[in-house]
């Protein structure tokens, strides 16, 4: 249950690399998905259809939001997890690591402390829950801001 080095995805021919190898082709309308997923880290359907409208460059309808952003989790090109409210949203690195959720705002902050998953990952593999075997480790630590912000 080691994690594996982040896929940060930055450069554009790494994600088209990574369609390719499953089977897949670099549309218009994945690589737009792509693009904004890239410079929102974490987000729901609805941000990503909500970025694609406001630039209005790129028609993409929001079923195929849905399930481009769908598809690459599946994938594992990205990862997913939901929200206190039931809502998905999606991550471009879908390695191991722990997540701040600030509920107010509907914020995921990536935390990287290797140690801590490291030490989460090995507890949980010696643990015997009764019927169930472990496949995977996903933190979410649900916070809220300490400090207001300084300007």
């Amino acid at each position: 249950m080691s994690s594996p080095q982040p896929h940060t995805w930055e450069d554009a021919e790494a994600f088209k690399k990574a369609l390719k190898d499953k089977g897949l082709k670099a549309t218009r309308q994945r690589v737009a998905v792509h693009e904004v997923m890239m410079e929102l880290g974490h987000a729901s359907a609805d941000q990503v259809c909500e970025t694609l409208a406001s630039r209005g460059s790129s028609k993409v309808t929001t079923a195929s939001v849905y399930n481009i952003l769908a598809q690459m989790a599946f994938l594992g090109i990205y990862s997913h997890r939901f929200s206190i409210g039931g809502k998905m949203y999606f991550d471009v690195d879908p390695t191991c690591h722990l997540h701040l959720y600030e509920p107010l705002s509907g914020q995921y902050f990536d935390v990287q402390d290797e140690e801590l998953v490291e030490y989460i990952e090995t507890r949980c593999k010696r643990r015997r829950f009764k019927g169930y075997k472990v496949d995977a480790v996903d933190i979410q630590i649900i916070c809220h801001q300490s400090q207001p912000k300084k300007k």
